[in-house]
């Protein structure tokens, strides 16, 4: 298994980016980088080359992004503008293939939640629909969409990984898989079991300690059960840790040797 990193909950610059962490994460010894999509496409066409630069200069690749659609785009409920939904992704996708991207991340809480009173099988077959749509333009470049189940803390649609399964499985396109993150998964007191059943759909995982979403510090029970889970599906994919974190320096360097613990 491959470990990386998110920027986006360790940003302190006004992009949101993260892009200050790029050149750290080479030297505390993660495998790869996760940066923000939405983020990543809002940048003018030099500040996004200069973090082009920057990422090739690192020693590391931007295997995964997360965040893939910004507030600012409805995907759910009556406000849906699906010419906008496609100028935006015409624009997303050719910069994530730029990047080297190989999955992007699916969770896009503020986009994807229901209205209020707006009708849940409604916005369950738009989600359907717009996923059928991304998987050709997806496909041409490469890319895997890896449908991101969120707590009900931050969403209120597709929030345990179980939900998550079921819309991939609805969507029914070669592109459109499943994430599971532990931290939200923890949070909705999810059975981890769920991976052997999603297993075939499996492409992507985040991680967090559940106690602050903090960066993992020591080797905990509950960590041995998920990833001895992910080793007996044969998992060999990606694990990006998208954890806040005030040390950086500190915190990445002591959950590299957890995550390279666990996952031997």
């Amino acid at each position: 298994m491959r470990i990386g990193y998110c920027t986006n909950l360790i940003n302190t610059q006004a992009d949101g980016t993260g892009s200050q962490f790029i050149e750290k994460g080479k030297e505390k010894g993660f495998d790869y980088v996760e940066l923000p999509l939405a983020q990543m496409v809002a940048l003018n066409d030099a500040d996004y080359n200069f973090i082009k630069e920057k990422l090739s200069a690192s020693g590391l690749e931007c295997e995964a992004c997360n965040n893939f659609f910004p507030p600012s785009i409805r995907l759910t409920g009556n406000d849906v503008d699906f010419g906008k939904i496609e100028d935006y992704l015409a624009k997303a996708l050719g910069r994530a293939a730029e990047l080297g991207v190989k999955v992007i991340v699916f969770g896009s809480p503020m986009s994807k939640n229901i209205p209020e009173g707006f009708p849940k099988d409604t916005a369950w077959s738009q989600l359907v629909e717009l996923l059928r749509f991304i998987d050709p333009l997806a496909k041409e470049k490469g890319i895997t969409i890896a449908i991101e189940p969120i707590c009900k803390g931050e969403s209120n649609f597709i929030n345990t990984a179980a939900e998550g399964l079921k819309l991939a499985k609805d969507a029914d396109r070669d592109t459109i898989r499943l994430l599971i993150d532990y931290y939200h998964l923890a949070l909705e007191n999810e059975n981890p079991e769920i991976i052997l059943e999603a297993a075939p759909y499996l492409k992507h995982i985040h991680f967090a300690d559940p106690k602050g979403r903090a960066y993992p510090q020591e080797v905990k029970n509950a960590y041995v059960t998920f990833v001895n889970l992910l080793k007996h599906i044969g998992y060999k994919s990606l694990i990006s840790i998208e954890a806040l974190s005030k040390n950086f320096d500190h915190d990445a360097k002591h959950s590299v040797e957890v995550m390279r613990q666990l996952t031997k």
